[in-house]
């Protein structure tokens, strides 16, 4: 190990792959507490770059999962808050749609307890846009930096090969962040009945901007027509064994027999200046806004139509990023979404090829003129007139626009800095999955809960381990906190 160096507790220290000491396991480098990102982060850059290579060749995450395509349809008018083609009035545009769990493998049961993955792609008249979200409005965490770590602690123990409740508690517990999406999770929305039956978000924050250049936060929601149902745990263990591909066979037996699945999208915009001082870091990805705060404005409808003809082609080849943006979106200082603008496309570049945007189910419908050439697998040449810029033979030139490049927000001279959201009163870990318990639950929901919590810990074989997580559940909520260790006790009293 590193000679010199130890940690606070004496123990042993993280280094880089290289051995040199790593700066930080929690927050990675910014200009400023909401500035950009910095490509020399190495460390952060090295542990992204790392974990997007770990699998070949299904995705690291989201493995398993269904698609189809359809048509988004814009139903109001929403061009005051920005001038992205695709949500102009009347606009109808082709779209990909990908559902999927997340930590588990190819071959694993569909209704296993997970988050869902909720993946759109936009074929819009300026490109391809890509939203890349879950069936919940939050995340684990709010740092990069800890996404490698936490995914680990929820896949295969290295040394049996199999999923450990004992991994999964000892990071939740030691990460109070996660309370709130642990608490969605945990709840009904832990296992959808279908992927039909669930909503989907985007969780992040973007940046809208209009006509005039004015510009916005928003949050994507978009919301089933189908309702949301859930299969009770005793169900959902039952189907693992009885059908493991239930949701992708739902799917795609619903646009078999013509019963297509729909979404209504309504988001939630936040004046750009209320971002400074609102009671909580507003691109904190384990929060939500309030819809008191922020109501929910319709956008418009997507339905999903038609099944891929060959599902290796247009769904394990899909390669949904969310640094595929347009003129009038852009990102946030969300430091999840800008660590993911690079993570996304790195993945396919490894897993699928460096020229993955020549596939069928990325390939835009508008025409390519970028001054790329050769990789693996080029089909197609350059429809630059040359391969350099500036040339003398006709190639295409940049027009400056308002885009993603331009969707910024202003950032004053700031010192580098490695810290967490703390400037906004209300950023507390356990307001919001507290007020999920108390305020959106009803009796039988939060039975269901102490229910699916308690059955979950009680595979905990750790005392210690054990301990923290029936501690990080009276953190949340003394009562429940209380009725998961009666529960838990008696589990292992018996």
């Amino acid at each position: 190990m590193s000679e010199g160096y130890t940690a606070p507790d004496g123990g042993p220290i993280t280094t880089t792959g290289a051995g040199a000491p790593a700066p930080s396991d929690e927050q990675s480098l910014s200009v400023g507490r909401d500035g950009p990102l910095l490509l020399h982060d190495v460390y952060l850059v090295e542990k992204m770059a790392h974990f997007n290579r770990e699998r070949v060749p299904e995705r690291v995450v989201h493995a398993k999962g269904a698609g189809a395509y359809g048509t988004f349809r814009v139903t109001q008018d929403v061009s005051e808050y920005t001038c992205a083609d695709v949500f102009q009035p009347g606009r109808e545009t082709p779209v990909l749609a990908r559902f999927s769990t997340v930590a588990g493998e190819q071959g694993s049961p569909d209704t296993w307890r997970d988050p869902r993955g909720f993946a759109l792609k936009f074929y819009t008249r300026q490109g391809n846009y890509d939203m890349v979200g879950n069936n919940t409005p939050v995340f684990f965490m709010r740092d990069p930096q800890k996404f490698q770590d936490f995914i680990r602690s929820q896949k295969r123990d290295p040394r049996t090969g199999l999923r450990d409740n004992t991994m999964q508690w000892d990071y939740w517990s030691l990460s109070p962040e996660s309370a709130h999406q642990v608490t969605w999770l945990m709840g009904d929305r832990g296992v959808p009945r279908s992927y039909r039956n669930m909503d989907g978000f985007s969780s992040h924050t973007y940046m809208w901007v209009n006509a005039a250049g004015r510009k916005v936060w928003v949050k994507y929601h978009f919301l089933t027509d189908q309702g949301n149902e859930f299969l009770p745990q005793e169900e959902a263990d039952r189907m693992a064994g009885a059908d493991a591909d239930l949701h992708r066979r739902d799917l795609y037996g619903a646009i078999a027999r013509r019963d297509y699945p729909s979404w209504t999208l309504k988001v939630q915009i936040m004046p750009f200046e209320d971002a400074a001082d609102y009671r909580f870091n507003p691109f904190d990805l384990t929060k939500v806004w309030p819809h008191g705060d922020y109501p929910l404005i319709e956008v418009g409808r997507m339905v999903l139509d038609r099944v891929p003809e060959d599902y290796f082609i247009h769904v394990e080849q899909a390669a949904f990023e969310p640094s595929n943006l347009v003129p009038g979106i852009g990102p946030s200082p969300d430091k999840m979404l800008l660590a993911r603008l690079f993570s996304y496309a790195d993945t396919h570049r490894y897993r699928i090829g460096v020229n993955y945007n020549e596939l069928p189910p990325n390939r835009p419908e508008v025409p390519v003129r970028a001054y790329q050439k050769d990789g693996r697998m080029r089909s197609t040449p350059p429809n630059t007139g040359a391969v350099y810029h500036p040339n003398s033979f006709g190639g295409p030139d940049a027009v400056r626009q308002e885009g993603p490049e331009e969707s910024s927000w202003p950032v004053e001279a700031a010192e580098l800095v490695r810290e967490a959201y703390t400037r906004h009163r209300d950023d507390d870990d356990f307001v919001q999955p507290r007020a999920l318990i108390r305020d959106v639950m009803d009796d039988a929901a939060r039975d269901r809960l102490v229910s699916n919590v308690s059955g979950h810990i009680a595979q905990v074989h750790d005392d210690g381990v054990l301990g923290r997580a029936v501690d990080y559940w009276s953190n949340i909520d003394p009562e429940i906190g209380r009725r998961v260790a009666a529960r838990v006790k008696g589990n292992h009293t018996a």
